[in-house]
């Protein structure tokens, strides 16, 4: 490994509060399958995708424990909804923005050409095979307290009930007490390139439009036009 690539994970390392013994088992869980793939030839075999697979559940295991010790009121549902939301795609893909992630990893130059160091996916599953190596590496107690400086303030000061209101079924519930009311969702803008794109969605109640919203996927930008919608019609 050269002398500049050890300097730039041990600048990832002193980010993340935590040395790694093994600066190669890092480095492979910064290195993407289109790299390794381009590099066959030169010795390069391994990519992170064995150490996404462990990653992922070292950091479910963390995220759980947190949820159950910091929340004892929560049932098994809540604990669930809470979780998927700290450890989906895009939460994940923000926790390596907040450490510059994407300029540590080692990408093909095809995925380079195509902004693969701000990719959502890309991001979320090398920041997944980062903990997997220091888990690897340091062991458990080390690796979470990786996790829990980045994720424990906003999962503490998180809007539990907010976590867990469908506004869609609510709406659907309240207009269609009348059951001539029809609502339907109409994306009406996509925003941004194809690795991080918004949906620009609104709700229409008999072609009348009562919300909007603006979500990283089709999913959450119709629950905030449903959420719009239900509190104009209860003003």
């Amino acid at each position: 490994m050269h002398i500049q690539r050890k300097k730039e994970l041990l600048n990832l390392c002193a980010t993340l509060g935590e040395k790694i013994n093994n600066l190669s088992l890092l480095n492979t869980a910064l290195t993407h399958s289109s790299y390794a793939y381009e590099n066959r030839n030169h010795g390069m075999t391994m990519d992170n995708e064995r150490i996404e697979f462990l990653g992922d559940s070292v950091l479910g295991l963390i995220v759980s424990t947190f949820l159950y010790k910091n929340f004892p009121e929560m049932n098994e549902g809540e604990m669930t909804k809470i979780r998927a939301r700290y450890v989906c795609e895009h939460a994940l893909a923000n926790y390596a923005r907040k450490i510059y992630l994407g300029k540590y990893i080692l990408l093909g130059k095809g995925e380079l050409m195509n902004g693969g160091r701000d990719r959502n996916s890309i991001l979320a599953d090398t920041f997944e095979s980062v903990i997997g190596a220091y888990y690897l590496d340091v062991g458990f107690e080390c690796t979470r307290k990786v996790v829990l400086d980045l994720i424990s303030d906003e999962m503490l000061n998180c809007d539990l009930a907010d976590s867990f209101v469908d506004y869609k079924t609510q709406l659907q519930e309240l207009v269609q007490r009348d059951a001539d009311n029809v609502i339907k969702y109409y994306v009406v803008n996509e925003i941004g390139p194809d690795h991080n794109k918004q949906y620009d969605v609104v709700v229409k109640i008999n072609d009348a439009t009562y919300g909007g919203g603006l979500g990283k996927n089709k999913k959450e930008a119709e629950q905030l036009a449903a959420k719009q919608a239900l509190e104009k019609l209860k003003k």
